[in-house]
């Protein structure tokens, strides 16, 4: 039996994880140190250590992989592959040289576009038809090693990065499981990337979640969806965080009030914005649950008529 060793933090790792598990020795799984989250900040172990105890799988956090100590660990195992989804570090060298078969990575989406961290909200944010999961061989830099498999995966209209997350991730274990034992027996072959074709999808931080009035509405809409679950499309209004759960863009309409001005439309409650209008179908205020555009007016009549702070504001 092929002797692995695995790394993956988030929820995305895990289906590929389990995968690995009926049919390889995964004699070791690392993952991130266990972090505080939530608004309680309560120290939370990641998706991938608890799917690893189930298995009663070995588990290995160091702070980083850098330093003679987590290499020589990761040495000791000696692994024919490391696979690697979402682990949450960029591996150096001395990483990579470790397993004979190299470091095989499931990465979310049909590289070289959407190279980097959110490739998933990336496909959303750019309006992909398609998106997908490729397997590759990783080198030195990010997302730039050669590909071994690649499966498409189409963007549904209501499609936001949880839920195409969550295609993408089995959609990923089924391709790595296909592809992972023709590789180990030497049956594929490598194909370089076209580095002039490669995008790039760098971390998303709080701060991209802020929408900016003046850009189109299909734009904004896009946002709304990339950013659920984190870390979401939201204005200010009343000096309260006020965020848009759930949109939909009016390209056609056309009218005189600025962007960030919340009118009524035929529709029912929108937003005026740099091309179109965005129509506000659930909302969020700071500190309160996620309730439909109606029932948010009952309490909160005054919305309509004002004008949103606008990311614009803050340039």
């Amino acid at each position: 039996m092929h002797r692995l060793i695995f790394m993956g933090t988030p929820e995305f790792a895990v289906p590929s994880l389990r995968a690995l598990h009926t049919g390889y020795d995964v004699a070791l799984v690392v993952t991130q140190p266990d972090r505080p989250a939530g608004r309680a900040r309560v120290v939370t172990e990641s998706p991938v250590k608890a799917a690893a105890r189930t298995l009663g799988l070995p588990i290995f956090q160091p702070e980083s992989l850098r330093g003679e100590r987590p290499v020589a660990i990761l040495r000791q195992v000696q692994p024919e592959a490391i696979v690697v989804v979402a682990y949450g570090e960029i591996l150096r060298r001395d990483v990579l040289a470790i397993p004979p078969r190299g470091c095989v990575n499931v990465h979310a989406s049909l590289l070289p576009r959407h190279r980097g961290a959110a490739p998933i909200a990336a496909a959303i944010l750019a309006g992909d038809a398609v998106t997908g999961v490729t397997i590759m061989l990783m080198d030195e830099g990010m997302d730039t090693g050669p590909i071994l498999a690649q499966a498409e995966e189409r963007v549904r209209p209501d499609d936001t990065t949880a839920s195409l997350s969550a295609r993408l991730s089995e959609l990923g274990a089924r391709l790595l499981v296909e592809v992972l034992p023709r590789w180990l027996e030497g049956e594929l072959v490598p194909q370089p990337q076209d580095g002039s074709l490669a995008t790039y999808a760098p971390r998303i931080t709080k701060e991209d979640g802020l929408i900016d009035w003046t850009q189109p509405a299909v734009a904004i809409e896009r946002q709304v969806r990339a950013f659920d679950p984190w870390p979401g499309a939201y204005t200010f209004w009343q000096g309260r965080r006020l965020r848009i759960v759930r949109a939909a863009p009016l390209v056609g309409w056309c009218g005189p009030e600025v962007p960030g001005m919340v009118i009524e439309v035929p529709e029912g409650v929108a937003v005026a914005t740099g091309e179109g209008a965005l129509l506000l179908e659930q909302l969020q205020l700071e500190g309160r649950r996620c309730v439909d555009c109606a029932s948010f007016l009952r309490g909160q009549p005054g919305l309509i008529g004002s004008v949103l702070e606008s990311a614009a504001e803050r340039v």
